[in-house]
């Protein structure tokens, strides 16, 4: 027997199968008593990417699943032209065996009730049988960046704060790779200013007030310690230059995807069709995996062509402190360096 992860509309439950003496017919009957989909509606898919149980797979002996793996099931609107017999039991209808899960059996996911269309400008569709590369947007809060990695590897967003734990940690276990120069303060300010909630993340360096927030500048510290805290490459694409800066390439074997729009980050994740709950999405990939590199690629095209960013070089922004106007990130920046000056705002 393996244990083997079942995700369907109603949630997430762990069926033991027995695939060396167990058929394809008697793992249907198998969903049908956990879900109420009956048989002749299932849709089962299997594998990375998610793919469907060929019609000529009659034993799960002949499906590559093992333990840990993860099985997805859907109900079709339709029967499909081979379906199975009439004889099947009649359960539910059908709009009632797809409802959604109980509010409490949802992720804490911004995006859990309202998933994005396939094919929209936040939606594109992977090549072959590959699903749908979605954006998975978070709350503006300060926290994006610490939300959008918690929404990808925790599920949800409720880790952010454990994860400035994290980098704050790094950073102390770490004098060398993050000495007060690579910092752009002294190490004790930046780790008690990267466990303040307020304190935004995705670079590091001089602080500033922009678009209300508090604004770390220079490298991006912060990617890189969580992706060798997960031990996961973390792709982080610029909406604006279409640029993908990459954390822990070559490193792993793994990658997950972040989208950075010169202020904000949000998460990707792949859906198996054009909407479902956000339980049903994967958000980590094998690096060898390019059809969803091409996927972030267009999707991020999509995202530029909207201008869903903004241009940090351009936007004006005014000292708080001695009321000079500056243009943009650079001539915060230098401001910062030639008076010390580190409270900015926009107009």
């Amino acid at each position: 027997m393996v244990a083997i992860r079942l995700r369907h509309p109603k949630g997430v439950t762990t069926l033991n199968l027995d695939p060396d003496h167990q058929t394809v017919e008697d793992l249907r009957a198998i969903l049908f008593s956990t879900t109420e989909i009956p048989p002749y509606l299932q849709e089962i898919k299997y594998g990375y990417p998610p793919k469907a149980i060929p019609p000529e797979v009659s034993t799960l002996a002949a499906i590559p699943i093992g333990r840990g793996d993860q099985i997805i099931v859907t109900a079709l609107a339709e029967p499909p032209v081979q379906s199975f017999s009439p004889a099947a039991p009649s359960v539910k209808r059908q709009n009632e065996a797809v409802s959604a899960p109980k509010a409490d059996e949802r992720p804490r996911d911004t995006q859990q009730d309202n998933e994005t269309p396939a094919e929209s400008s936040h939606s594109v569709r992977v090549p072959g049988d590959g699903g749908f590369l979605q954006l998975r947007v978070v709350p503006d809060d300060n926290s994006c960046l610490f939300s959008a990695v918690s929404l990808v590897f925790e599920g949800g967003m409720e880790h952010a704060q454990k994860l400035r734990r994290v980098v704050a940690d790094a950073i102390r276990s770490d004098p060398h790779t993050y000495s007060d120069v690579v910092l752009g303060s002294s190490r004790d300010t930046y780790m008690k200013k990267i466990l303040e909630p307020n304190t935004w993340g995705g670079a590091i360096g001089r602080s500033y007030q922009a678009v209300e927030k508090t604004i770390l500048i220079l490298r991006f510290t912060e990617l890189a310690a969580l992706s060798k805290h997960y031990k996961t490459e973390i792709s982080s694409y610029d909406v604006q230059s279409a640029r993908c800066d990459r954390f822990g390439q070559d490193e792993y074997d793994s990658r997950c995807l972040l989208v950075y729009s010169g202020i904000h980050y949000d998460a990707v994740s792949l859906s198996p069709l054009p909407v479902s709950p956000a339980s049903f999405h994967a958000t980590v990939f094998p690096t060898s995996d390019q059809n969803i590199l091409s996927a972030a690629e267009q999707l991020v095209t999509r995202l530029q062509s909207e201008h869903y960013y903004t241009d940090t070089a351009a936007f004006d922004l005014r000292c708080s402190v001695c009321k000079v106007g500056l243009k943009g990130e650079s001539g915060a920046r230098e401001h910062a360096r030639q008076t010390g000056h580190v409270e900015f705002g926009e107009y």
